[in-house]
C-alpha cells in the first residue's frame, strides 16, 4: 500500500480540521467565552501538524481500492480523536473515552450522547458539537476532494469508501467536480433551512445548530429542553430531515429537469414507507394523553418518523411511551434507514430493495431452474458486483450486531436497551428505547461497552468494510 500517500492525506485532514475549528473560535468570540483560546491553540496545532505531514508529497499518487478503505478509516479515527480534545481539555467532558464517544457520535452523525444535561455548556462547545454533524454528513474527504485534487485519478476509491450506499457513481466525469456539486447542494439546503427557521422565530444560534444537525442527519440538540420550538419550526425540521435523507443524485437530476430520472425506484419506496409509517402511527397514538388531538399527533408522528427513518435522532416527545405497534415500527425504520447517497444512515433503502429482489429471484429459480432473469432497478440491470457486495454487507452487519450484543450483555442491562443501543449506533440513529430512549443517554454503559459502540458508530458511517478491513493483517502489507 502507499504509506506516504496515506500520511499525506492524513496531514491534509488535520489541516482542514484545524480550519473547521474557526467556527467554534468565532462563536466563542461572539459570546466572549474563555474557551476561545483552547480552540485557537488546538486549531493551530492541527494546522502545524497537518503542514508537516503533508509537506513531503508522495512520489506517486497511485491508490488501490485497499488504500482508499484504509485512508478513509484512519482519517475518521484521527478526526474523532483530535476533535475530542476541546471537550476533554476544557473539562466539559471529564473522561477522554466519553469525549471520544461524543465526538465520534458527532462526526458519524449518530447523535448518541453521554451528557446528562446541556445546562452550563459553553456555546462554542455546543456549536462544535453540532458542526461535527455538518462536516461528517457529506464526508470530510469528499469536502477535501471538492477543493483539492488529492489523489489524481484515484479519487473515486476514496469517495466509494466514504459515501453511503451499495454503489457510488459520478454525477459528472470528474470526481472532484462531483464532490463540489454535492457540497454546493448540501450547503444551499443548509442555508435555506437556517433562513426558514429564522423566519419561524427560532433564535439565530439555535437555527444554525439545528440546521447543522439536520443537514448531517445527526440529531444533537443545543437546548437543554430538547426541541422547545413552535409548530412551524418543527414542521420545517421534519421536511428537511426527510429531504436530507434523499439521494443527492436525485437533486442533481431535478436541477437538470430530468424529473423522470430523478424519481427513482428507491425514492418512491422511501417516500412510500414514510407516508405509511406516519399514517399508521398517527392512528395508533392519537388517543394518548400527551396529544391534544389528531393534528398534534400527526405533527409529532411525522417528526418522529422523519427523524428515525433518516437516522437524524431528534425527538419532540418521548416515543418510548408509545404503544407497542408504534415502537416496533420505529425500530424497523431504524434498520431500513435513508436512501443511498444521502447524509442518512441505516442499511439504506436501495440495499433492502436489492436484497428482496435477490431473494425473490432465488425463489423463482427454485421453482423454475431453467429460467434466467436479470435483476433490474430503474430499468437498468443490477451488476453482479453490487449484488455480491449487498450480500456481504448483510453478513458483516449481522456479525457485528451479534458481537456487539454479546459485549453489551456484560453490563447486565435489559435486552431492549442493548438491542436498540446496538441498532441506534450501528445505523447512526442516536436514541433507542428504555435506558437509551429519547430522554436518556448512553452514560449507563461501561467503558468497554462504550468502546464497542464507538466502533459501531464508525463502522455504520463508513458502511462497515473500511473499519473491518483495519482488523485484517493483509490490509497493512506493502
Amino acid at each position: 500500500m502507499n504509506f506516504r500517500m496515506t500520511t499525506y492525506i492524513l496531514g491534509l485532514l488535520l489541516a482542514f480540521e484545524g480550519a473547521f475549528m474557526a467556527v467554534p473560535v468565532l462563536t466563542a468570540a461572539v459570546y466572549h467565552e474563555p474557551e476561545l483560546l483552547l480552540f485557537a491553540v488546538t486549531a493551530l496545532l492541527c494546522l502545524a501538524a497537518g503542514f508537516l505531514l503533508s509537506r513531503f508529497k508522495p512520489k506517486t499518487k497511485r491508490l488501490f481500492a485497499r488504500d482508499g478503505f484504509l485512508i478513509v478509516a484512519l482519517s475518521w479515527i484521527l478526526l474523532s480523536l483530535v476533535g475530542a480534545l476541546p471537550f476533554y481539555i476544557s473539562g466539559c467532558i471529564p473522561r477522554f473515552v466519553d469525549a471520544v464517544f461524543e465526538t465520534v457520535s458527532g462526526f458519524t452523525t449518530t447523535g448518541a450522547s453521554i451528557l446528562h444535561t446541556l445546562e452550563g455548556m459553553p456555546k462554542c462547545m455546543l456549536m462544535w458539537r453540532s458542526f461535527t454533524h455538518w462536516v461528517g454528513g457529506m464526508g470530510v474527504l469528499v469536502f477535501i476532494m471538492a477543493l483539492l485534487p488529492i489523489a489524481g485519478g484515484q479519487n473515486m476509491y476514496l469517495m466509494k469508501a466514504e459515501s453511503p450506499g451499495p454503489s457510488v457513481s459520478k454525477l459528472v466525469p470528474r470526481v472532484r467536480k462531483t464532490a463540489m456539486l454535492l457540497y454546493v447542494i448540501y450547503f444551499v439546503m443548509t442555508v435555506l433551512e437556517i433562513a426558514l427557521l429564522l423566519i419561524g422565530g427560532m433564535p439565530a444560534f439555535d437555527a444554525i445548530n439545528i440546521s447543522f444537525a439536520t443537514a448531517g442527519t445527526g440529531g444533537f440538540s443545543c437546548d437543554p429542553a430538547g426541541m422547545p420550538y413552535n409548530p412551524f419550526c418543527i414542521n420545517v425540521i421534519t421536511v428537511f430531515m426527510i429531504m436530507f435523507g434523499v439521494n443527492f443524485t436525485c437533486y442533481f437530476l431535478f436541477l437538470q429537469r430530468r424529473f423522470r430520472d430523478g424519481f427513482t425506484e428507491e425514492l418512491k419506496i422511501y417516500l412510500g414507507i414514510i407516508v405509511f409509517a406516519i399514517v399508521t402511527i398517527t392512528l395508533d397514538v392519537r388517543h394518548l394523553p400527551m396529544f391534544s388531538g389528531t393534528g398534534e399527533a400527526l405533527m409529532h408522528s411525522s417528526f418522529t418518523v422523519g427523524s428515525l427513518m433518516t437516522t437524524t435522532g431528534f425527538a419532540t416527545v418521548d416515543f418510548n411511551l408509545w404503544p407497542e405497534y408504534s415502537r416496533t415500527l420505529l425500530v424497523l425504520l431504524m434498520f431500513v434507514g435513508a436512501c443511498a447517497g444521502s447524509t442518512g444512515g441505516g442499511i439504506k433503502v436501495s440495499r433492502c430493495i436489492i436484497f428482496f429482489k435477490s431473494m425473490h429471484n432465488e425463489l423463482r429459480i427454485m421453482t423454475h431452474p431453467r429460467q434466467v432473469k436479470t435483476l433490474k432497478m430503474d430499468g437498468h440491470p443490477i451488476e453482479l458486483d453490487v449484488i455480491r457486495s449487498v450480500s456481504a454487507y448483510f453478513a458483516c452487519y449481522i456479525l457485528i450486531y451479534v458481537v456487539s450484543m454479546l459485549v453489551l450483555s456484560f453490563d447486565q442491562l435489559d435486552l431492549t436497551t442493548n438491542f436498540t443501543a446496538t441498532v441506534a449506533t450501528l445505523d447512526n440513529i442516536g436514541p433507542g428505547l428504555n435506558l437509551v430512549g429519547p430522554t436518556s443517554n448512553y452514560d449507563v454503559f461501561s467503558t468497554a461497552s462504550k468502546c464497542m459502540l464507538i466502533f459501531n458508530m464508525l463502522a455504520g458511517r463508513l458502511e462497515l468494510f473500511p473499519i473491518v478491513l483495519l482488523l485484517s493483517p493483509a490490509t497493512w502489507k506493502k
